[in-house]
């Protein structure tokens, strides 16, 4: 476990315990451990442990399959429920698929055929109860943007339409590879923010799009930018004008439903009039598009960059919808799991005539509403979309776009959310920020534009959080072992002549810097405060590193030049609560020797508590003064520095041997007239040291009454945390007082011995002699008030001989 340093005395009944370092681990066994946290954070395989073979098998059919795990539990009550919801978000699904598609300037039926394949296979591998599948209008209008900078769709329809079939079927294997592979973070770069603002813009510059429906318009601009859509809309004014007589169709179609716009049409044959319809829709159920895909075409890249695009936005769309209804209904979903299911249904939906689908919240929120219990309702629904293709199909021949229009407004509408908004800039302004960034990058540049430099920004606040993070100055509050931030608690007290800092992020690379010169800017700061106040002067920094939950090579020398400057400045350096890795990693770069071990506490109360103790007693480790031959202004004659600071001649003190000692410090008036030898971190003020032999940690300051020790622990001819008194320096008798000691372990369990441990402390007068183990158990079994704690005497303890 490694050697035992010497703690300063907290002169306190709780006891140090120290701050250990994790035993070392197999590098198997830590690697396992670290992909485990990072891509199965879950713990999916919990359920195979301690399970037979053919279980796990089953379990595995299970987990790719949630049919198998809720259809053999299904039941009449929950048919009924899903029935009613499969055939609500159908009437939804039917108008919508329609208008997606032309969104997209693909043909209607493919709006409808996503309806009917895509849903079948979610349902068998969907972890989700509430969602229902379908086309969105953000996706769609995604693939008509990019799609349609390269291929106009309506020059080369055919080239335009099997790009689309390509463009899912890589947006299906990129998300289902995301979730074999257990890659679900990347979505997580998609933050809130980013979604509201990219979600409100589209929905901006979808209903923009729209105008062209509402309008009769029949050239329309490809772009979707603000700009470009106002230019085509004022451009071609005079057509509408034309066409005066029944406008009126188009203007009320809106308010109308799909049904009755479509009846409007037929009795008054307003599309002999210029009122656009959506024309012979093909009967029948999907037809295979396998052939279909372009894997070799100059349009590729296009076709792939349209996949993984719209594929992101897809999965975070789903995947949010779910975990929402989820919550309400107090169940998980599993989101690798989900990422899974929706690749496989946009794999396959490319296979079969279907473009991009995922869950879309309007059609999902009614799903909820109409009281659905299972995916069984994404079954119902494909079942009536079926029935629609086969049957159907003929009564939308006399549909007005305009009515499509309507629908897809009316759905945009409810994604703009700006009480979204409205939160976002009183809670973040940041946030804001990067939501607005993502409406207007949308609205008057592109969509992947908008989304790119919305990205972009969370990206760049995630770098700013690691490469800036928050430090704070602590405080003590009122009455209490707590210490917080003072500028939130403004109870909390500063502590005299300590300065204690918290750093709130792990320390790598990206922020060693800026970490190094805010330590040293927050020193300046204090020390000027307590200038300005006529305050004790600094004596300690406290670092809290609760909060850092790692350490990287540059965090390691960082805190090595913060150690040299804050030694450079006569101050010490501790640390509270380094956490396990950190310490580690401190222990393998021998960070922790270069501090001290006996500077690392397990909480920042006790580093306070030994700091305070120290303050009261001496100061640490005194500097030289600028002239040479002066130690802590006194005044030092042929002085030969030996071992880190043995020092021999030293005037005011008589007959010191310390050769071979280190960091020895004599104060003023020392008056030291024995001899030392071998002693480590020694400061005598104003005190006397005769005869002492390999003793760590030793201060000799002017207390009342005799020899106080506040525990003492280690190997023979060893003590730590040892306080001598004026006292020690007479002959005769002087007082021993051992407040922090425990018995021997061989007396340990006996009733005697429990009874011992409940007192607190005992004077002890003792001759002047060396006190070994042997006096120890002796004096232990003769006395009962001595407290009972967990620093033992070994072996044998030199004490100065009085």
């Amino acid at each position: 476990m490694g050697t035992d340093h010497a703690y300063p005395s907290t002169n306190v009944e709780d006891s140090l315990h120290r701050v250990e370092i994790p035993p070392p681990q197999p590098f198997i066994k830590t690697l396992k451990s670290s992909l485990k946290e990072t891509f199965f954070p879950d713990d999916p395989l919990r359920p195979f442990k301690n399970q037979p073979t053919s279980r796990k098998f089953i379990l595995g059919f299970q987990y790719f399959f949630p049919i198998l795990e809720w259809a053999p539990r299904y039941t009449l009550e929950f048919l009924k429920s899903d029935l009613n919801s499969g055939i609500t978000i159908a009437s939804l699904a039917i108008p919508q698929g329609i208008s997606y598609a032309k969104l997209a300037n693909l043909p209607p039926i493919l709006g409808l055929y996503s309806s009917f394949v895509p849903p079948l296979i979610y349902a068998m591998m969907g972890s989700s109860r509430d969602m229902a599948v379908g086309t969105v209008a953000v996706a769609s209008l995604l693939t008509a943007s990019m799609l349609g900078a390269e291929v106009n769709a309506a020059e080369n329809p055919t080239l335009y339409l099997h790009l689309a079939f390509t463009a899912t079927f890589f947006a299906g294997v990129f998300q289902a590879s995301l979730g074999l592979l257990r890659l679900g973070f990347i979505v997580d770069f998609l933050s809130h923010a980013t979604i509201v603002g990219f979600m409100a813009g589209a929905a901006t510059v979808v209903c923009l799009q729209q105008l062209k429906g509402i309008l009769g318009l029949d050239h329309f601009t490809r772009g979707t930018d603000l700009v470009s859509v106002m230019r085509s809309v004022f451009s071609q004014t005079h057509e509408s004008k034309k066409k005066p007589k029944l406008f009126w169709i188009s203007a009320l179609a809106p308010l109308t439903s799909i049904v009755l716009g479509s009846v409007l049409v037929y009795l008054t044959h307003a599309e002999k009039h210029g009122v656009q319809v959506i024309g012979k829709l093909k009967k029948g159920i999907n037809p295979l598009s396998f052939r279909d895909l372009v894997f070799v075409s100059p349009y590729l890249t296009t076709a792939f960059k349209t996949g993984i695009i719209t594929g992101i936005i897809a999965l975070a769309e789903g995947i949010a919808v779910g975990r929402s209804f989820s919550m309400f209904k107090n169940y998980h979903i599993d989101g690798n799991k989900e990422m899974i299911a929706i690749g496989m249904m946009n794999v396959v939906g490319s296979c079969t005539s279907c473009y991009l689908t995922t869950g879309p919240f309007s059609r999902s929120a009614v799903n909820y509403n109409a009281g659905c219990k299972t995916a069984m309702s994404n079954v119902i629904m494909a079942i009536a979309v079926m029935f629609t293709l086969l049957f159907l199909t003929p009564l939308f021949h006399y549909t007005p776009l305009v009515v499509l229009s309507a629908i897809i407004i009316t759905a945009m509408l409810g994604l703009i959310d700006y009480e979204a908004a409205i939160h976002l800039w009183k809670v973040d302004k940041f946030d804001f920020v990067i939501c607005m960034s993502a409406y207007i990058g949308v609205v008057f540049a592109s969509v992947e534009i908008g989304l790119v430099v919305a990205v972009a920004i969370s990206v760049i606040r995630v770098l700013l959080f690691v490469a800036r993070p928050r430090t704070f100055i602590l405080g003590n509050l009122p009455n209490s072992m707590d210490y917080r931030n003072v500028d939130q608690y403004q109870s909390a007290s500063n502590i005299p002549g300590i300065l204690i800092l918290e750093i709130d992020a792990p320390i790598y690379f990206a922020n060693t810097n800026y970490l190094r010169e805010r330590i040293a800017r927050w020193i300046n700061d204090e020390e000027d405060r307590i200038k300005s106040a006529g305050e004790s002067s600094l004596q300690y920094v406290i670092l809290d590193m609760s909060a850092v939950a790692n350490i990287d090579t540059s965090g390691i020398s960082m805190f090595e030049e913060v150690k040299k400057l804050i030694d450079r400045r006569g101050l010490q350096l501790v640390l509270a609560n380094p956490g396990g890795e950190v310490m580690k990693k401190m222990n393998k770069s021998e960070l922790i020797e270069k501090i001290g071990q006996q500077w690392i506490y397990l909480t920042v109360a006790e580093a306070v508590a030994a700091c305070n103790f120290m303050l009261h007693t001496t100061k640490p480790d005194p500097i030289k003064d600028q002239e040479p031959g002066v130690w802590n202004n006194a005044s030092v004659s042929g002085g030969v520095g030996e071992g880190g600071g043995a020092i021999e001649g030293a005037s005011g003190v008589s007959g010191l041997s310390a050769a071979g000692c280190s960091e020895l410090a004599i104060g003023r008036s020392a008056g030291v007239t024995g001899g030392v030898a071998g002693v480590t971190g020694v400061i005598v003020t104003a005190g006397g040291v005769v005869a002492m032999e390999r003793v760590a940690g030793i201060i000799c300051v002017p207390l009342m009454g005799g020899v106080e020790i506040i525990g003492m622990s280690g190997k023979v001819g060893m003590a730590t945390g040892v306080v001598l008194a004026d006292d020690a320096v007479a002959t005769g008798v002087g007082r021993l007082a051992l407040p922090f000691m425990a018995p021997p372990k061989k007396s340990r369990k006996s009733k005697k011995d429990r009874k011992l441990r409940k007192s607190k402390s005992v004077v002890v007068p003792v001759e002047a002699k060396a006190v070994d183990s042997d006096w120890w158990d002796s004096f232990w079994h003769k006395n009962s008030s001595t407290q009972a704690v967990s620093l033992v005497v070994r072996k044998s303890l030199f004490l100065p001989s009085l």
